[in-house]
């Protein structure tokens, strides 16, 4: 879905998001976004931006949950010299820094009571008071907010003001995670693949082996658009040969030999472990012919294993526990020489 400030994709899920989001740009309402990590939120509060009336003016950006709840109120609203010990000298806030544009609050959900109430007046009257002082300033700024957490059951629960909840819903934008968004994986891989390459100097794009475009698509993304990203880009710059498609994709950065041990109690059972996926389990109801099942199951070890090891066909017998003429011949018998 995205480099900076573009948008990449296909999916409908996706485009009615984009094109909701077009359509409240002009407005000068407050908009709510909501979406898991990853899924391109701030993105979107840049779009809402840029493409209304306030696009010359500035986009001020704070993430809510990056400061200690005491420093939240001085930050949105600024403060006067003296008003608490280590405020030497005056300082507006995000709010007046945003003066005619707009400000993205991202994090919403990490809000404090009390900051949220000062911001419930900011958006009803227009105007702010800094920490310290007693006269309030005439601010016209657009709010977009942005979280993941569900704030409306925060509301029911008491931890979060309804009518502030109110105020900054006139539109909510809910953005598709990844998993949903139907055909884009490949497209969004074919994208950062090409980018990166383009970045490394490499002369072509090879693209991903069969089995490598097969575990992009069956992997749950709970990282989203950025997960997505980083994946691809370690895989095209870890890749050796710009000649051959690329066959290997690490999908957890940290697994290693050498990592440190996990306590026994802390360490999820194999069913819950959401590792890397390597060569994936067959839905064994759906088994009508065994040999050709063990054979797309063998196909799957040995492309996976190929690429782990680069193609180094002594390298990958000896992780499989095969001589090398068993390699050769297990290649061979599945047509995956020219794969290399």
């Amino acid at each position: 879905m995205e480099r900076e400030n573009q948008f990449v994709g296909q999916s409908g899920a996706f485009l009615d998001a984009v094109e909701r989001t077009s359509r409240a740009a002009p407005m000068r309402r407050p908009v709510l976004i909501v979406g898991e990590r990853g899924t391109g939120k701030e993105l979107i509060a840049e779009r809402l931006h840029r493409l209304s009336t306030r696009w010359d003016e500035p986009l001020v950006i704070m993430n809510c949950a990056a400061l200690p709840e005491t420093l939240i109120e001085a930050e949105l609203f600024g403060h006067e010299a003296g008003a608490f010990t280590g405020a030497t000298k005056h300082r507006v806030g995000r709010f007046e820094e945003a003066d005619k544009g707009t400000l993205f609050l991202d994090e919403l959900g990490t809000l404090s009571m009390g900051a949220q109430e000062r911001l419930l007046r900011a958006v009803e009257y227009g105007e702010v008071t800094r920490i310290g002082s007693s006269r309030p300033v005439r601010i016209d700024v657009r709010i977009v907010g942005a979280t993941n957490e569900d704030l409306q059951a925060k509301a029911e629960r008491g931890e979060f003001r309804p009518d502030l909840l109110d105020r900054l819903s006139f539109e909510v934008i809910t953005l598709p995670p990844l998993r949903v968004r139907e055909g884009d994986i490949q497209v969004l891989s074919d994208y950062f693949g090409r980018r990166m390459a383009a970045e490394i100097g490499w002369e072509g794009w090879p693209g991903f082996a069969p089995h490598v475009a097969e575990q992009l698509e069956n992997h749950p993304w709970p990282g989203n658009v950025r997960e997505l990203r980083n994946v691809i880009e370690r895989a095209v710059y870890r890749w050796d040969d710009w000649n051959a498609p690329i066959a290997h994709a690490v999908f957890d950065p940290f697994d290693s030999p050498w990592k440190p041990a996990t306590p026994s109690h802390a360490r999820p059972q194999p069913e819950e472990s959401a590792g890397g996926p390597g060569p994936a389990v067959a839905d064994l109801d759906s088994v009508d012919d065994l040999r050709a099942a063990v054979d797309e199951h063998e196909k799957r070890i040995l492309e996976h294993a190929l690429g782990r090891n680069r193609w180094n066909q002594r390298q990958t017998a000896k992780a499989l526990g095969l001589s090398y003429d068993q390699l050769r011949h297990a290649i061979k018998k599945h047509g995956l020489a020219d794969d290399g």
